[in-house]
C-alpha cells in the first residue's frame, strides 16, 4: 500500500491461500526491497509544499490569525495551534472535496437521468471511489491534490456506475462521454497509473 507499506496479496478465484503464503515467502526479498524504495511521508507543517489541484501551495501556518483555513495565491494559510494543523487542513480539504465532487457528480447525473443520494468523502488507500447499489458515491479527498481533470474522470467513472456496475463497454463508452471524449479518459487514467501513489505521501 502507498501510505503504510503494508503488503496486500490478491489472490486469484481458484488460487489456494497456500500457495499464496508460499508466493510471498518466495518473493520476500523482491518486496522488502519495494518497501525500502518507497518515498517517505511529506507532513503538513508551516513551510511545506501541497500539490493543491497539481499545482504546489505552501502551507502557512497563523497561528494568531482567526478564519481557519483559506488560500491566498500559491499559499493555504492555517490557523490555530501548530499540533492541530494537519487535522485542520485535512477537514478543510474533506469539506473542499465533498462540496466540489458532489456538485460535478450531481450534474452528470442529471445529464443522464439519474440522481445522486449521497456523497461521502473518505481516506482509502485502494480505491478513489466507489459507488454503492442505492446511488451513494465516495471519493477520495486526496483527489483534490491532482490536476482537476483527475477528479472530474472520478466523478465521472462513478457516476457511470450508476447505470453500469461493471466495467463493460458501455460503462466506459458512458464514461467517455460524460467526460467529452475518449482522449480525455485515456489522460485520466494514464496520470493515475503514473502519479497517483503519489498523492497518499501528503500529510
Amino acid at each position: 500500500m502507498p501510505r503504510d507499506g503494508a503488503v496486500v496479496l490478491v489472490l486469484p478465484t481458484r488460487a489456494s491461500l497456500k500457495s499464496g503464503q508460499k508466493f510471498v515467502t518466495e518473493q520476500v526479498d523482491w518486496i522488502l526491497a519495494r518497501q525500502e524504495e518507497r518515498p517517505e511521508i511529506l507532513p503538513w507543517q508551516d513551510g511545506a509544499s501541497l500539490p493543491l489541484y497539481g499545482a504546489p501551495h505552501i502551507i502557512r501556518h497563523r497561528p494568531a490569525a482567526r478564519g481557519g483555513v483559506w488560500i491566498e495565491g500559491n499559499e493555504i494559510h492555517v490557523t490555530g495551534q501548530a499540533e492541530h494543523l494537519p487535522r485542520r487542513l485535512r477537514d478543510w480539504l474533506k469539506r473542499r472535496a465533498r462540496e466540489e465532487f458532489g456538485v460535478a457528480a450531481r450534474e452528470m447525473a442529471d445529464r443522464i437521468g439519474l440522481s445522486v443520494r449521497r456523497i461521502t468523502v473518505r481516506d482509502t488507500q485502494s480505491r478513489w471511489g466507489s459507488c454503492s447499489a442505492h446511488g451513494n458515491l465516495s471519493f477520495s479527498w486526496r483527489l483534490l491534490l491532482a490536476p482537476p481533470p483527475i477528479g472530474r474522470y472520478l466523478v465521472a467513472h462513478e457516476v457511470a456506475h450508476l447505470k453500469h456496475m461493471d466495467h463493460s463497454v458501455a460503462f466506459w463508452h458512458l464514461c467517455a462521454q460524460l467526460l467529452g471524449g475518449e482522449g480525455e479518459l485515456r489522460a485520466a487514467r494514464t496520470w493515475l497509473r503514473r502519479h497517483g501513489a503519489a498523492l497518499h505521501l501528503h500529510g
